[in-house]
């Protein structure tokens, strides 16, 4: 069986530094959001805005880093830049301490995570690349797919009930350390790394920068899988900080209510990613692509008709239930696809350039909404990105992206 192949050692390392890393992040699930609403009295434009543009300021910021860490030993990347988040979320409590927590200084931490975040994926993408056979990057991407829904399946009850006892900055130390346990993880994985291309490592010419995005627009595949997660991605998004305020604020949603909300129906991201692998070898992943990719994106209007009580409760969990099982039986495919079809040499700038435009997207997309929200209301702002997400499917690819001789994957569970 697939699922119950094994990796190796070192894979298991990075799979370890990864669960850390996603059960601190689940317990801090909407942590800077829920402490602009809590703590600092934010407006909804304010909670958008945090959402927003301190994303768009750390894609801006990891623009640069993309041929930086193309051209570098990936697990030192990695490294730094969990200690990098580590220390930059490690403020915020510190700060709130002292009376001193801003709503400023939650955006610099956002986009100084948002960085570290697309450098350091796009790091580990071309270190599992390296790491694992061609046949068993899907199983590697379906595992790492469901450690991170069961992490928000666990982590934001937990974490709602923390806020409640301990406060609203409790969460933030968690995902602080998170980090810092899955920097030591990634330093136990042993053995000698390939050293990175020779080309460009003392000097990265202007045009490394854009070389990600050319691959993606000029590779028919990735180019119609890249503008259909983009609008995707960024509408779902952006209806986070829309509920954060309409349930929290307006139909008086505790914490731990709020995250149970999400944290429930992300069981079904578990059930999703396991089958992952069965239904590419069965179907084909054009199957996927066409099929799936549409079923993520018509449900998101259900949001719009959410109400107080427990049938508002079970109308939210009902809701992202049906996007995640998609969304986690897609993203594994996606991701192994994406790896598949990029040359070696390219995969970090590629991946910072998806993670890049997919930031953008959201913050952009978010912003809008906020904007939207404050005019109107929260309500007509989820109306409309659950309207706008019916359109996406149209962007999917039509034909199948992948050419005659990829190797399917062999069958089996993840």
């Amino acid at each position: 069986m697939v699922g119950r192949r094994r990796l190796g050692r070192r894979f298991g390392w990075l799979w370890a530094a990864y669960a850390v890393s996603a059960y601190g992040s689940g317990l801090g699930f909407g942590a800077l959001p829920l402490i602009a609403v809590l703590a600092l009295h934010a407006s909804p434009a304010e909670v958008a805005a945090l959402s927003a543009v301190g994303p768009a300021v750390g894609a801006l910021i990891a623009v640069p880093l993309a041929p930086w860490v193309e051209f570098r030993r990936k697990r030192p990347v990695m490294i730094m830049m969990d200690l990098t988040r580590c220390a930059a979320m490690a403020t915020i409590p510190v700060a709130y301490a002292l009376g001193r927590l801003g709503f400023v200084q939650l955006l610099v931490i956002s986009a100084v995570v948002a960085a570290a975040k697309i450098a350091f994926n796009a790091a580990s993408g071309a270190y599992l690349k390296s790491l694992v056979r061609p046949d068993d990057l899907l199983v590697a991407n379906a595992r790492f797919e469901s450690t991170n829904w069961s992490s928000i399946a666990i982590g934001p009850p937990l974490g709602g009930a923390a806020i409640g006892l301990f406060g609203p900055v409790t969460t933030v130390v968690a995902d602080a350390v998170s980090y810092l346990l899955s920097a030591l993880a990634i330093t136990a994985v042993r053995g000698r790394e390939e050293a990175p291309p020779a080309t460009g490592r003392n000097r990265v010419r202007a045009g490394a920068l854009l070389d990600g995005w050319r691959h993606i627009l000029g590779h028919p595949g990735l180019r119609a899988l890249y503008l259909n997660n983009l609008l995707v991605a960024g509408l779902i998004m952006a209806t986070e900080p829309l509920l954060a305020v309409l349930l929290l604020r307006q139909l008086g949603f505790t914490p731990w209510q709020y995250g149970l909300a999400f944290a429930a129906p992300c069981l079904g991201g578990l059930v999703g990613s396991r089958l992952a692998p069965r239904v590419v070898a069965r179907h084909g992943r054009h199957a996927v692509f066409r099929t799936v990719g549409t079923l993520r994106a018509v449900w998101l209007i259900g949001l719009a008709f959410v109400g107080p009580g427990t049938v508002g409760l079970v109308t939210v969990m009902a809701v992202e239930l049906a996007i995640i099982v998609n969304m986690s039986l897609y993203t594994p495919v996606l991701a192994t696809y994406r790896l598949a079809h990029t040359p070696k040499h390219l995969v970090a700038r590629t991946l910072s350039a998806w993670s890049i435009g997919q930031q953008a997207s959201i913050a952009v997309l978010t912003a809008l909404g906020g904007l939207l929200a404050d005019l109107t209301s929260p309500r007509t702002a989820l109306t409309a990105a659950g309207l706008l997400i019916l359109t996406t499917p149209l962007l999917l690819p039509r034909h199948d992206p992948a050419p005659r001789h990829e190797p399917e994957p062999a069958r089996g569970g993840s």
